[in-house]
């Protein structure tokens, strides 16, 4: 090991390269500081590297063949319909390396140094970075960790069970697959490999659960089903066990009957904890909780004055649109800039087929909080644009505050969902009510439409569904 003579001086170091972290070095060197980001791996940390477009990108590729059906009815004739994964292997390469092409260009760009090597802080105010046989010092006044965390579980196999970090990752299609959980892992895999040819399992323990409003769960459950997806919720006793093909999978049934399916592979929703190991917290006395996630308050601030977080590392929701956020408004605080975090508004998307997007509370949520709620709903099979462009599945459900009339909570589960909650984070950070929603003129045709029309059905006064028995209008 070569210790360097002389330590590099720095206004701010960044240790982490993933969103967070190069969103706080762009953001603070914007505003005229001298910043140093550190990176162990590649620029774009798991998210863009591992988790975030890797898994995307596998689920893009999985949606187009839900869209064969559709295209030859449209008119277009296909003879060869395969989907040969060793080319989505290097297209996946290719919009990866693209991507994070992009990151370091931005750095260069914002002249921020980028340092590769594993960083220990020496003292408040001191990093040592170490890099193969080479070490150097850097002296710096405010730092942001940004270092994420990293999924941890209990290993039932070493041949058979993947990581979420794999299960995106294979370098072939399994002809089976169990997968083990709830939350949008589990959901996102089930669609894409089964849209790819795999039978795929979907097993939800009963202390588990959707966190989504029962419209949006009742539509999902529907659409599992309509794609054959093998699910099992409410069950108790899982147990695992190698066999000569794979895995067998035995629990106890909602109806409590013992049953056992097999699979090639499968994977089981993990815990995460937060990647503080060897960054010398020992030494500084920074405050974690029992996960290893670095306590701080709202603007990112730790118990030690110049020392910030931000991302995965500051604990869930584990969500690159958090860590954005905290990386934006983190840098802006410790450069003296008037800034804060909220994320009432803060929407959740899942890419499954169809995609949902939720933001806001649920009915079931609103009602409990003691909210007087008025629901809307509308089936995109009425929408004129999702009739002839073949995504006729899905619904939006609206909650209005009977009271206020103010907006509440937005949920879809749709072909556009993803890309049309804008409007709804938008709406709830306004504090808009439902005039400020039905006032405005909708393209026509389009998905949009959809919103339009939830809105309006608060008031009875949907006009492309067919009113309920013994709903009154509302004139407000």
């Amino acid at each position: 090991m070569v210790v360097g003579e002389i330590a590099q001086e720095k206004e701010v170091v960044v240790i982490g390269g993933g969103p967070g972290g190069y969103t706080a070095a762009i953001r603070a060197a914007q505003l005229g500081k001298d910043v140093l980001l550190i990176e162990q791996n590649h620029l774009g940390g798991v998210c863009l590297n591992e988790g975030c477009i890797p898994s995307k990108t596998f689920v893009h590729a999985a949606k187009q063949a839900n869209r064969w059906g559709h295209l030859q009815e449209i008119g277009y004739q296909f003879e060869v319909n395969h989907f040969q994964f060793e080319t989505y292997q290097s297209y996946k390469e290719k919009i990866v390396g693209q991507l994070r092409s992009g990151v370091e260009a931005l750095c260069k760009a914002n002249k921020i140094e980028v340092m590769y090597g594993h960083a220990s802080f020496i003292s408040e105010n001191k990093l040592g970075i170490e890099n193969g046989h080479h070490f150097e010092v850097v002296n710096f006044e405010q730092a942001i960790i940004a270092t994420g965390a990293k999924p941890v579980y209990t290993l039932e196999s070493e041949t058979y069970q993947l990581n979420s970090r794999q299960l995106f990752n294979l370098q072939q299609l399994p002809k089976e697959l169990i997968l083990i959980g709830s939350n949008y892992i589990v959901l996102e895999a089930a669609f894409a490999y089964k849209a790819l040819g795999t039978k795929v399992t979907l097993i939800m323990e009963e202390h588990k659960g959707f966190s989504f409003d029962q419209e949006i769960e009742k539509e999902l459950r529907r659409q599992m089903k309509k794609r054959n997806i093998t699910f099992y919720s409410g069950v108790k006793n899982v147990e695992l066990a190698e066999n000569e093909n794979g895995v067998e999978c035995s629990f106890v049934s909602e109806k409590n009957e013992r049953t056992l399916i097999s699979a090639e592979l499968f994977y089981k929703e993990e815990e995460y904890v937060g990647n503080i190991e060897e960054l010398g917290f020992e030494r500084l006395g920074v405050s974690v909780d029992q996960q290893q996630f670095i306590i701080c308050d709202d603007q990112g601030r730790t118990n030690i004055p110049n020392l910030f977080a931000v991302g995965d590392i500051t604990g869930g929701p584990f969500f690159a649109t958090k860590a954005i956020k905290q990386g934006k408004v983190t840098a802006e605080i410790l450069c003296g800039k008037p800034s804060e975090l909220d994320f009432t508004w803060m929407p959740e998307v899942i890419h499954t087929q169809p995609p949902i997007a939720t933001v806001g509370m649920t009915e079931e949520a609103a009602r409990s909080a003691g909210y007087s709620v008025i629901t809307g709903t509308y089936p995109l099979l009425g929408n004129g644009y999702a009739m002839f462009s073949g995504n006729r599945d899905g619904l939006v459900k609206v909650i209005i505050e009977k009271e206020s009339q103010r907006l509440l909570g937005m949920h879809m589960i749709g072909e556009g969902a993803i890309e049309l909650i804008s409007t709804a984070v938008i709406s709830g950070e306004m504090v808009a009510r439902d005039e400020d929603l039905i006032f405005p003129t909708y393209a026509h045709p389009s998905l949009n439409e959809g919103i339009l029309e939830a809105m309006e059905d608060t008031l009875g006064i949907a006009i492309h569904k067919a009113p309920k028995k013994g709903k009154k209008v509302l004139n407000r």
